[in-house]
């Protein structure tokens, strides 16, 4: 008697699973990843060896551009404002709820308390294409110190702590601008900063 032969059918897998789970990872990171802001000032730091990496929340930023300018930043938007608010009351500038939103969204900035209104007002494609002077950093006028301390006094009310502070300094940068604004921290008594640089690839042993 002939023998029957089993039908063969052809191993099938269902990927809609797969399929489900490649779609959740990919909405996951969409709603979760953080795009870096734009800056306002574009800067070429200098290479070096060392791996310390910047906190991921709490920094001040300080740069300072080829052209001497400089820049002020801050990461936390809630005690962004309340610095904004008390800069702004040194100075006799006030600000609305809309301007100061804006301010909390910038990443950095670098023009006189007086015209920060004004450019606050404009929308991101006219602030792009101001060309801001930078703050204020001098004897007579030194609104940069006035931010700094600002800025601690606003973190250590709302984290209990002073903001880290960061600078970041061109590789073109006019030295003695790096080394008033340093100064201008140490006046105050910050002596806790780092500089932010590229990393650069070790040098092999041997060669």
């Amino acid at each position: 008697m002939p023998k029957v032969k089993p039908h063969r059918t052809s191993p099938s897998l269902d990927m809609t699973p797969m399929v489900d789970l490649a779609f959740l990872l990919v909405t996951f990171f969409m709603l979760t990843t953080k795009f870096a802001p734009e800056e306002a000032v574009v800067v070429d730091t200098p290479s070096s060896t060392s791996e310390i990496r910047l906190p991921e929340s709490h920094v001040i930023t300080i740069s300072v551009d080829k052209d001497k300018r400089v820049f002020f930043g801050m990461d936390d938007a809630k005690p962004k404002i309340e610095m904004l608010t008390r800069v702004g009351a040194k100075y006799g500038v006030s600000f609305t709820a809309a301007q100061a939103k804006t301010f909390s969204n910038l990443s950095s900035f670098g023009v006189p308390v007086q015209q920060l209104p004004d450019f606050l007002s404009r929308d991101n494609e006219q602030r792009k294409a101001i060309k801001q002077p930078g703050i204020p950093a001098d004897s007579l006028n030194n609104q940069f110190i006035d931010w700094v301390v600002e800025a601690q006094a606003a973190s250590r009310k709302e984290f209990q702590k002073p903001a880290y502070i960061a600078i970041k300094g061109d590789g073109n940068a006019d030295v003695p601008t790096v080394k008033k604004v340093i100064k201008l921290l140490q006046d105050k008594n910050i002596n806790r900063f780092n500089l932010i640089t590229d990393l650069e690839s070790k040098p092999v042993a041997g060669k």
